[in-house]
């Protein structure tokens, strides 16, 4: 008796502690100590420097930018807001005015995010869970879809617009393309956790005479929130961040996004690149608002279907 309570003594010692002896269970073990927590701030730190440096260089006068770094700001304080006054309202003589341009990059982002994600989690769903003919062979071939270069799509996707369509080089011609590009990401990530669902969830529904949209509509959706928040995550941010996309599917100011001005900001010949730092950080509030907010669901998310149980 007394042999078998010593050898499952250490087993219940680490079922306590939460961390089994697997491969897993070590790394969760190695990533929890003290060194491990004090290492990740200091990469914090360090990848935080740059952005600070741009931060502080944006409040700096236009002098001071083009002749010192943005270290020296400590010797030396000295604060305006001219810069963000100037790319945002623009003034005379210059060509800032972000804010047209901005509300444009929320008329692209917005229904792009939309049409991707909803249309992603619907075939997610088919994928997964509805029984038809050549389903696996399209599973693949949506999988094998994430390794073409975008690059290759981007002139016949547009030529296609233009000679059998009327979108071409407007807001709806960047939608389709958007969406088209972030669908076989999409759909990889929800069918991968939409796959993991309980079973009997679907044959009881089926049982009470629920149909596919029903289950899809108050089962599916209610219990893939966190997959469905990272994907919007990572939509919205590679919509609002995107610039060759919108170079090629827009055309004029009425339709090109914030991306393209900031290219323009420094000038025809890269002297005035200090609007480059006050229109980075415009640039950058949508995304920070976005991220803080549905940042409780992004690493739930990310494990989407990695694990079962």
């Amino acid at each position: 008796m007394s042999s078998t309570v010593s050898t499952d003594a250490p087993k219940a010692g680490r079922l306590e502690r939460g961390a089994p002896d697997t491969m897993a269970g070590r790394v969760a073990r190695k990533l929890g100590t003290r060194v491990a927590s004090v290492v990740s701030i200091i990469i914090a730190l360090v990848w935080t420097i740059p952005t600070f440096g741009l931060f502080i260089s944006s409040l700096r006068p236009e002098g001071d930018i083009k002749t010192t770094g943005w270290w020296t700001f400590f010797k030396n304080p000295s604060m305006t807001l001219d810069n963000y006054h100037e790319v945002v309202f623009g003034t005379a003589g210059t060509s800032g005015r972000l804010a047209s341009y901005f509300v444009n990059s929320l008329v692209i982002t917005l229904p792009a995010v939309l049409f991707s994600v909803s249309l992603a989690a619907m075939a997610a769903y088919a994928l997964s869970w509805l029984n038809f003919r050549g389903r696996d062979w399209i599973f693949i071939g949506v999988f094998a879809l994430q390794i073409v270069p975008l690059q290759m799509a981007l002139i016949p996707l547009l030529k296609l617009l233009h000679n059998y369509t009327e979108w071409g080089g407007g807001f709806f011609a960047v939608w389709f393309a958007h969406t088209c590009f972030g669908l076989p990401l999409g759909v990889f990530l929800l069918h991968n956790f939409m796959s993991e669902l309980p079973k009997d969830l679907f044959e009881a529904a089926r049982v009470d005479g629920a149909g596919p949209a029903m289950v899809f509509r108050r089962i599916v959706l209610p219990l893939v929130t966190p997959a469905l928040a990272s994907l919007t995550i990572f939509q919205f941010l590679w919509i609002w961040n995107d610039l060759l996309v919108a170079l090629v599917f827009t055309s004029g100011p009425g339709t090109r996004p914030l991306t393209v001005r900031l290219a323009e900001l420094a000038g025809t010949r890269g002297n005035d690149w200090q609007r480059l730092t006050s229109g980075a950080f415009v640039s950058m509030l949508i995304p920070l608002i976005v991220f803080l907010s549905l940042q409780r669901y992004f690493v739930r998310g990310l494990l989407a279907g990695g694990v079962k149980g």
